[in-house]
């Protein structure tokens, strides 16, 4: 079984990263507190990058529990995530949630990317 720690091959490091799924997303799920932006990629591997702007989570205290739980749940989800690179927008309000409504809104936004990357692979083969 693969490991399930958050090693450097599961980031989307640099800006070409990033553009690539701003530019091609074609599987979204959207909530009022977030946005996660994805695209199937090459290899066999998941990854994540994060947006979480001071714009919309003034306290830096809450964007970093944000991204921990966040990076948590991309972990226990990458098996099924399989190759894509997604990009997780924070909106507004995402702060307010406790730690429990945190990972609730994340298994299920990472279900349906996970749910529409299948049913996008099934109608390309």
């Amino acid at each position: 079984m693969p490991s399930k720690a958050f090693s450097k091959s599961l980031r989307l490091l640099n800006a070409s990263d990033y553009q690539s799924v701003f530019n091609d997303a074609s599987l979204r799920a959207s909530h009022q507190h977030l946005l996660i932006l994805s695209r199937p990629n090459l290899s066999d591997s998941p990854r994540l990058g994060l947006v979480i702007a001071k714009k919309h989570i003034r306290l830096a205290v809450q964007r970093n529990r944000i991204k921990r739980i966040l990076r948590e749940s991309f972990r226990q989800h990458q098996q099924q995530l399989g190759g894509v690179d997604a990009v997780v927008l924070a909106r507004a309000g995402l702060d307010k949630l406790d730690n429990e409504q945190l990972h609730k809104l994340f298994r299920k936004q990472w279900g349906r990317i996970i749910k529409k990357a299948k049913q996008a692979s099934e109608s390309q083969s």
